[in-house]
């Protein structure tokens, strides 16, 4: 819902603008976009593998996600700097406040996200997930895709309209 409203502000403002100015796009956002496709996709190698009861190829498919996962905060937190490096900040025009807010926001969810993702990988290396217990694992998963999706949508947002 978050998502869904700020989508519908940013067309709302669009539509409404004189003033609307499109907001450059740190060139960073294709690697973190390929960052976190990767990651989705290691979260299902990690599935499969479980699936097969192989655990020690799950724990390690799902550090890899997990740790590309924080890398796909660093590279968020690297397209803001490259932003306000440039002298673009969340005042400067509303397709660059609407850049900082979308973003933010997704990036929020993905903290959340990360920790669901370091949980399961904690409690898989404890053993206390597995093949049996998959609720967690699943949940997580289903979390991290749907965060995949909603980055593809604002990145095509920001890029055909912002």
């Amino acid at each position: 819902m978050v998502f869904l409203s700020f989508i519908a502000a940013f067309l709302m403002r669009r539509s409404i603008a004189s003033d609307w100015v499109s907001a450059p796009k740190p060139k960073i956002l294709f690697a973190n976009t390929f960052i976190l496709l990767v990651s989705s996709g290691c979260v299902e190698m990690a599935r499969r593998h479980l699936k097969q009861r192989d655990r020690t190829a799950f724990n390690r498919w799902w550090t890899g996600a997990t740790v590309l996962g924080a890398l796909f905060l660093l590279g968020q937190t690297l397209a803001w700097r490259q932003l306000a490096n440039e002298g673009f900040y969340m005042a400067s025009t509303p397709s660059v406040s609407f850049f900082y807010m979308l973003t933010a926001a997704h990036a929020a969810h993905v903290i959340f996200a990360l920790a669901a993702l370091v949980y399961v990988d904690v409690q898989a290396i404890r053993f206390r997930l597995g093949p049996a217990k998959r609720t967690g694992i699943d949940v997580s998963a289903i979390f991290w895709h749907f965060l995949d999706v909603m980055w593809i949508g604002l990145m095509l947002l920001i890029y055909l309209l912002g």
